[in-house]
């Protein structure tokens, strides 16, 4: 018997097709689209009952055009309905008009009927067909009761019994909602390579055997070695991770799967680890390929660590799912699972236990000779002024991550192409620099004149003792135009990245910080609340070398800090000292301050005059680089534009274009007199 879902094999021209018995053809599949068939067939009953309501129309008749008819005995045929409708049709007569209608309706009022006046219609018209229609009581009861169970069990069937039928693979009863939303990259578009990733070379150099692995297995296989089965990309946001796995994808030319953590999870039960073998079953059909996990500490957090009080927990049923495809591996399977985090420290320890994630690599912060690269990567794009130093812009952007050297470079060019350049020069990588750290500049912001003074001799103080200073990093330049939530601020530029701090570093560091405040002091005869940052970064100093680093012989080489876990439940820290030691620690921590500022505190009396130079300088110039703060502590002027001079030639040069020259007025802004200090910083 033929195969009724198989279409017959079409007869030569020149032959009939053999009829066989007992087969129909092959049959509409109404099983998968029954609710599409159903759809057509209610809206063809819909356009016929429209079709016969225009062609079978009803006149609207009065009741005394009704009575008249009544009258003449020109009615056939009425029906008379309880909510005072009266239908009928009039008797046809030879002067009736082609297509027109002989039907009437009228409403009656509903007190008036009853059964002398139905009696009266058959005395006056004993001819016509007269019936009072009285609907079901019992049917309407039973309609409305029953039909809302109908609703409820046809969305059931539509959404639950008819996706549990035409579901497979991994998305098991809940159809498309269980099939993962991975993206696959195939190997024919997976263009990223390692000449894409620079700054990370150690990272490169643990990933290449990986690399080698999907290229030759049965180099490996030779001697009996298995390659890890996953590799867990650590590191802090921004640093590569995720083009460090596309770059392994595009340098072993396989597909490339990759999905979020948080895109595993969703509101129904079941679905994260429905998503997870879907993927899994893919990528074993597209093997050697390589599954990429970003954020993986989604659903890979620590079991038992939370108040959720018992339940069903998704987030641990998708992570139960992600350890079994994973342990079910072959030994010769050529599939490699990476995934990125930045919090390792919240990941489960079935997760990252040998035979799972075998293997960490660490993705850190790009010290300078990978900025260096970073910056030489993202440079190739744009156009480059004779004055550019990658050099010198990798000195100024230290803990600058490879996302955010990324976004210098093309907030560079914006600015350059803003500018009308026709190059990027290296003030705009200058400003692109301290913009995207510490934000825009606020150079329209108006700024109380008492204010910019207050904020110019902070700043001066801070320069002075860091243009001193031999034992911290030097002075790269100081301004004070507002930046972000800053009034000011003195920038310095590393000669080199620092692994450790030296209590040398931290006792100059500790010195630069207090210049501010002390300046204030000296030439106001007052503090103000600019120097809170300043606070915040000298006692934090000052804690960590007395409770961590062991910097003092009173506290002794001994670790004070806290390194319990009760952070994760969202309370303090215990501690693990007396109160007499706490006491010892403060006192230590404040010992550590007060010299410090002492020490600072007479190199600004010292240096008063350069100090107030330094001030006016600023006032006039807004910013100094190092060259010219080292001049003018030297005694020497300034050979270049004041603000105020290129603000009154810019004015003068949109006068002229107007036409009309403006007078030069005051300030309008009204003088706020005496009153509390500003927050420069």
């Amino acid at each position: 018997m033929a195969n009724n879902s198989e279409t017959p094999t079409p007869a030569p021209d020149n032959q009939e097709p053999k009829e066989q018995k007992g087969a129909a053809g092959p049959s509409p599949r109404l099983s998968r689209n029954l609710v599409h068939w159903l759809l057509l067939l209610g809206l063809a009953i819909v356009l016929v009952g429209l079709l016969n309501n225009s062609l079978d129309s009803a006149q609207q008749i009065t009741i005394s055009e009704f009575r008249k008819h009544i009258a003449n005995k020109n009615i056939a045929k009425l029906v008379i309905r309880e909510d005072g409708t009266i239908e009928g049709e009039l008797v046809q007569t030879e002067g009736t008009m082609p297509g027109a209608t002989n039907k009437f309706t009228l409403t009656y009022p509903r007190e008036a009927i009853d059964s002398r006046f139905i009696d009266g219609l058959n005395t006056a018209m004993p001819d016509a067909e007269i019936k009072a229609d009285k609907p079901n009581q019992l049917l309407l009861v039973l309609l409305s009761s029953i039909l809302p169970w109908l609703l409820i069990f046809g969305f059931l069937w539509f959404f639950v019994f008819r996706q549990l039928r035409n579901a497979g693979g991994g998305g098991g009863m809940l159809g498309n909602f269980g099939r993962s939303r991975h993206r696959v990259t195939p190997k024919e578009h997976t263009n990223v390579t390692f000449a894409d990733v620079a700054g990370i070379e150690e990272a490169k150099d643990e990933v290449m055997e990986i690399i080698e692995f999907l290229k030759m297995p049965k180099k490996f296989q030779r001697l009996g070695g298995r390659i890890p089965r996953g590799v867990l990309l650590v590191g802090q946001p921004g640093c590569g991770k995720t083009l460090l796995a596309k770059a392994i994808a595009g340098e072993a030319d396989v597909p490339f799967f990759s999905i979020s953590g948080s895109d595993f999870v969703e509101m129904f039960v079941g679905v994260g680890a429905s998503r997870v073998r879907d993927l899994f079953k893919q990528a074993k059909e597209s093997s050697p390929c390589i599954i990429f996990l970003d954020e993986i500490d989604a659903v890979g957090r620590r079991r038992g660590a939370s108040f959720g009080g018992g339940g069903h927990d998704e987030r641990e049923q998708t992570l139960n799912a992600i350890l079994v495809e994973m342990d079910g591996f072959e030994s010769n399977s050529q599939i490699i699972v990476i995934a990125a985090t930045n919090r390792a420290d919240v990941l489960d320890p079935a997760l990252t236990r040998p035979g799972r994630f075998d293997r960490q690599v660490f993705v850190s912060l790009p010290d300078l000779q990978g900025r260096y690269e970073i910056l030489k990567v993202h440079m190739k794009k744009i156009k480059l002024g004779p004055t550019v130093d990658i050099k010198r812009v990798a000195r100024g952007t230290p803990m600058f991550s490879g996302a955010e050297l990324a976004a210098l470079v093309n907030e560079a060019a914006l600015i350059a192409t803003m500018a009308a350049k026709d190059f990027v020069e290296q003030e705009d990588l200058e400003e692109a620099r301290d913009k995207v750290r510490w934000g825009r500049a606020k150079k329209s912001a108006y700024v109380d004149e008492r204010d910019r003074k207050v904020t110019a001799y902070h700043e001066a103080g801070h320069a002075l003792i860091q243009a001193l200073e031999k034992d911290g990093d030097p002075l790269h330049k100081v301004s004070i135009i507002p930046r972000g939530p800053a009034g000011g601020a003195t920038f310095s530029l590393p000669e080199r990245d620092r692994m450790v701090y030296t209590k040398t570093y931290l006792l100059s560091m500790m010195r630069v910080m207090f210049g501010g405040r002390i300046a204030e002091d000296i030439f106001f005869n007052d503090i103000s609340s600019g120097a809170s940052s300043d606070i915040k970064q000298v006692t934090s100093l000052a804690r960590n070398m007395v409770r961590d680093w062991g910097m003092t012989e009173a506290a002794g080489f001994i670790f004070y800090g806290d390194e319990s876990n009760s952070e994760m439940f969202g309370l303090p820290g215990a501690r693990e000292y007396s109160d007499k030691t706490a006491e010892l620690l403060d006192a230590e921590i404040k010992q550590i301050v007060d010299s410090a500022y002492a020490q600072a505190q007479k190199i600004i009396v010292d240096n008063k005059a350069k100090v107030e130079a330094i001030a006016e300088a600023l006032l006039k110039y807004e910013t100094l680089s190092c060259d010219e703060v080292n001049a003018v502590i030297r005694g020497e002027s300034l050979d270049r534009a004041a603000v105020a001079d290129l603000l009154d030639a810019a004015e003068a040069a949109t006068s002229a274009q107007v036409g009309t020259a403006r007078p030069v007025t005051a300030d309008p802004k009204p003088d706020l007199g005496d009153g509390p200090l500003p927050q420069p910083n």
